[in-house]
């Protein structure tokens, strides 16, 4: 019966989601943009600024998981904006730059890495990089972040799991970032190094699942249920990395093809051979999680989770365009009824100017 009552509240997520997760992911939100409007560099309070304002809907969809243990909602809500948060700035502050070293960019992204691991020391980010001053706004972030997961009760059996999937999402930020005539040479030497353990994927879509913030906010939330085990995590990543993280960057990149083809920005969908391929690429990374997802604890949860995800990303009006609309409709057929519905909401909420 228990299990019974947890199904169907999953299934009802949608509604203290928008009531009353979103208003806090905004107040969040505000919270950090007034801290990014004290910064005294300029250049780095401009990147910071426009990180939050371009890539509030990151922060919109992440927060679905502070809903996992509702008696923790406000305090995971806090480390999903502020981790994400982190992630949008950094990734800003490697897209402006021209000329970043790969030890420049490692040095800014040890941030990610202290955030999610308590016992990680914390040192000068900005140390090789050439904007400096950001009033400890980063210092901030990262201090939010080690606050919230120090008060979640599982936290130090997820902690390794944590750090394992920043790590990689820091060698992704770094390779990605490097001079475009080695940056593709790089990822794939990188994918050979670990092909042994995702044997069904190509290189670009491994680094597309090492993109993804969505198994940290996972683990955190199944930390704050109580004590995780370590087959619960391998359970988790049995669906999440890398077929759940892979689909969410991979339609991340899906919606920006156009953008990024015209500024010449790397696109790991780009790297499929054809619109044919990449829509089998897509539809296969959804089936693999759809699949998987059944075996978790509360896989109405995880389900709500992907359709929303592709209802977030498909309702951005790039995924209506003429070469994307196939493989758009194709997507959400393939999600079902739930995706569809909420799909519609998203279109509702766009126009609302609320995501």
């Amino acid at each position: 019966m228990t299990a019974l009552i947890t199904q169907a509240r999953d299934r009802l997520l949608i509604f203290p989601y928008l009531l009353r997760v979103f208003p806090q992911v905004d107040r969040e939100l505000a919270v950090w943009r007034l801290a990014a409007g004290r910064i005294p560099d300029l250049q780095l309070r401009r990147q910071a600024l426009q990180s939050i304002a371009s890539k509030r809907f990151h922060c919109q969809g992440g927060s679905i998981y502070a809903l996992y243990t509702p008696e923790y909602t406000r305090l995971l809500t806090q480390f999903i904006v502020a981790l994400q948060t982190i992630s949008d700035y950094l990734d800003n502050l490697s897209d402006r730059v021209c000329g970043c070293t790969e030890e420049t960019l490692r040095q800014l992204h040890h941030a990610v890495l202290a955030a999610v691991d308590t016992e990680a020391p914390v040192c000068d980010w900005y140390a090789k990089y050439p904007h400096q001053n950001d009033g400890a706004y980063l210092d901030s972030l990262v201090a939010c972040c080690r606050r919230c997961l120090e008060q979640l009760p599982g936290y130090h059996d997820v902690r390794r799991q944590l750090r394992f999937l920043m790590q990689r999402y820091a060698d992704l930020q770094v390779f990605k970032h490097l001079d475009p005539a080695v940056r593709a040479e790089r990822l794939v030497a990188w994918f050979e190094s670990c092909r042994r353990h995702y044997p069904h994927v190509y290189w670009w879509e491994f680094s597309a699942a090492c993109g993804s913030t969505l198994g940290a906010f996972m683990l955190a939330a199944m930390a704050a249920a109580g004590p995780v085990s370590p087959g619960d995590t391998l359970q988790l990543f049995a669906c999440y990395y890398p077929w759940l993280c892979g689909l969410h960057i991979l339609l991340d990149y899906f919606i920006d093809l156009d953008e990024d083809r015209q500024y010449n920005d790397l696109n790991f969908v780009d790297f499929y051979p054809t619109a044919l391929a990449a829509e089998k690429g897509l539809l296969y990374f959804l089936q693999q999680a759809k699949a998987s997802m059944e075996k978790l604890p509360r896989a109405a949860f995880h389900r709500l989770v992907t359709s929303g995800l592709l209802a977030l990303y498909l309702s951005d009006p790039k995924a209506a365009t003429p070469e994307r609309k196939k493989i758009t409709q194709q997507l959400l057929h393939a999600a079902g009824a739930e995706a569809l519905w909420l799909h519609r909401i998203c279109l509702f909420l766009r126009k609302r100017g609320i995501i």
